[in-house]
C-alpha cells in the first residue's frame, strides 16, 4: 500500500528538481536589447558556397563571442571580476582621451606639445566619424547577452560592428608609440593596452570577436590617415587667426554700416 506513495513523493521531487533548474536557466544574465533578434545559420545544399562559407564563419564568430563573454553580469562565471575589467573598458572610452586632449591643448606649453594635443583630439573625432559611419551602414545588433551601460546609453551606441573602443585603443596606441620612440618597456605597455581594452569588450559581451578584430585592424589604418593629414601648430594658428581677422572685419563693417545710416 506505501509503494503508490512512495512513487507520488519521488514524482513531486522531480517535478520541483525540474521547476527549480528551469528557475536557474531563466534567471541567468541573458539580456535581449529591444528589437534584438538570433540569427539565423540554417544552410541548403542548394545556396552557394560564398554563402555556406560565410555563415559557418558567423556561427563560429557566435559561439566564440558567447564562451568569451564571462563578465557579462555579475552572476557570470567570472562575474567578481567586473568592476576590473569595466574599468579598463573605461579606459578605452572617447570622452576621457577627449577631455584629457582638450585641456592639455587649452593649458598651454611649448609649441610641439600643443600641435601633438591638437593632432590627438582631431584623430579622435576622425575616429568618431568613421565609427558612426560604419556601425550605421551595417547596422549589426549587439550580442544578446549585452548588458547597455550609463555611457553606451547616453552616447547612443545601439550597433556592434565594428568595436569603437577598438578603434580608438588601436589608434592611440600607433600615436603613442609615434611620440614615445622606442622604449621596449613603453612599447609593451602601450600594445598591452590596446589589447586588454579589446579583450574587455568581449568578456563584458559587449561585441562580437569579428567586432573587434575589424575594429584593431581599422584603428591601426586610422593612424596612416593621421599622419598624412597631419596638421602643424603654426599652420592651425594661421587659420586661426586669419577666421579671427575675417569675423572681426565682418563684425566692424556691420558696425560701421549701421553707424553710416544713423
Amino acid at each position: 500500500m506505501s509503494s503508490p506513495r512512495r512513487s507520488g513523493s519521488r514524482g513531486t521531487v522531480s517535478g520541483n528538481r525540474t521547476s527549480a533548474e528551469s528557475r536557474r536557466r531563466s534567471s541567468s544574465c541573458t539580456h535581449l536589447p529591444p528589437g534584438g533578434q538570433t540569427e539565423d545559420f540554417s544552410v541548403s545544399l542548394s545556396q552557394p558556397m560564398v554563402s555556406i562559407t560565410l555563415r559557418f564563419l558567423l556561427a563560429i564568430d557566435l559561439w566564440l563571442s558567447k564562451r568569451l563573454g564571462v563578465c557579462a553580469c555579475e552572476g557570470s562565471p567570472w562575474g567578481g571580476i567586473r568592476p576590473l575589467v569595466r574599468l579598463v573598458e573605461l579606459s578605452g572610452h572617447v570622452v576621457p582621451w577627449l577631455v584629457g586632449s582638450v585641456y592639455c591643448l587649452l593649458r598651454g606649453g611649448s609649441a610641439a606639445e600643443q600641435e601633438v594635443m591638437l593632432n590627438l583630439a582631431l584623430a579622435l573625432l576622425l575616429d568618431l566619424l568613421l565609427v558612426r559611419f560604419v556601425k550605421t551602414l551595417v547596422r549589426r545588433r549587439r550580442p544578446a547577452q549585452s548588458r547597455p551601460d550609463i555611457l553606451s546609453a547616453l552616447w547612443g551606441e545601439r550597433y556592434s560592428f565594428p568595436s569603437g573602443h577598438a578603434t580608438r585603443a588601436a589608434m592611440c596606441a600607433r600615436f603613442l608609440l609615434a611620440q614615445l620612440g622606442d622604449g621596449g618597456s613603453q612599447r609593451a605597455l602601450v600594445v598591452g593596452w590596446a589589447a586588454l581594452v579589446g579583450l574587455s569588450r568581449l568578456l563584458l559581451a559587449r561585441h562580437y570577436v569579428t567586432d573587434v578584430g575589424v575594429g584593431l585592424a581599422m584603428g591601426y589604418c586610422q593612424y596612416e590617415l593621421v599622419e598624412r593629414l597631419w596638421v602643424t601648430w603654426g599652420c592651425a594658428q594661421d587659420v586661426l587667426l586669419t577666421q579671427l581677422g575675417e569675423r572681426l572685419r565682418r563684425a566692424c563693417g556691420g558696425l560701421w554700416v549701421s553707424d553710416w545710416k544713423l
